[in-house]
């Protein structure tokens, strides 16, 4: 019997599934590790840890528990043993109030790779592959003075998030490919958006452990 493969997706409100129109939640049959699920049906566990607001490394200036490198490490052993672990995050860390630039966002991102490149949550107490994904670009919307110069920042994060996993060795997942954010706040995926996210790591999943075997 083949044994079921288990995927975490560690992320924030595009991962959580927060809908800008209705200022909710999307149902699990939109939001992308839903879709995933769906798409890859029996053969694989996909687990949503998506949290609203949750950064790369950053504690929150609003919100307390929202800084990603803490958690992850108990969220790790919390579900393992792991396959895969997806990083969707980057995008929480564009808001003026931190003051991060587009190469400390990737570098943050990165961080989070090696703490999973180095866990010993995987199957067998080996580590988990890690993958890196990259945010898309950000949507057309009025900017307010707390997302002031996100959106050239954003536009950067392609390049740099490039650069730090070439340099871990890490798979990165460029979401600008085959989306961006939504119009009506410029930082969320609509129901579209998670259908693409959702369509672009299955195609990734497929191509990794096919060949892995």
């Amino acid at each position: 019997m083949t044994r079921q493969r288990t995927l975490l997706c560690y992320g924030d409100s595009n991962t959580w599934g927060f809908d800008a129109a209705t200022q909710s939640r999307f149902g699990r049959d939109v939001r992308w590790p839903g879709l995933l699920q769906q798409s890859l049906g029996e053969a694989w566990h996909v687990v949503e840890e998506g949290l609203n607001g949750r950064t790369t490394v950053l504690d929150s200036v609003l919100l307390p528990g929202r800084n990603g490198l803490e958690y992850l490490g108990p969220c790790l052993e919390s579900h393992a043993p792991l396959d895969a672990v997806i990083i969707y995050l980057g995008t929480s860390d564009l808001a003026r109030r931190y003051g991060m630039s587009a190469t400390d966002i990737a570098r943050g991102a990165g961080r989070l790779a090696s703490v999973v490149a180095g866990s010993s949550a995987g199957v067998d107490r080996a580590a988990p592959r890690p993958i890196l994904v990259c945010p898309p670009p950000l949507g057309d919307t009025e900017w307010r003075d707390d997302w002031e110069g996100a959106p050239e920042k954003a536009a950067l994060l392609p390049q740099r998030f490039g650069d730090v996993a070439g340099a871990l060795g890490v798979e990165l997942i460029d979401l600008g490919e085959v989306t961006r954010y939504g119009s009506l706040d410029g930082i969320h995926l609509d129901a579209e958006g998670h259908a693409a996210v959702a369509h672009l790591v299955g195609r990734t999943l497929a191509r990794l452990f096919t060949a892995a075997g």
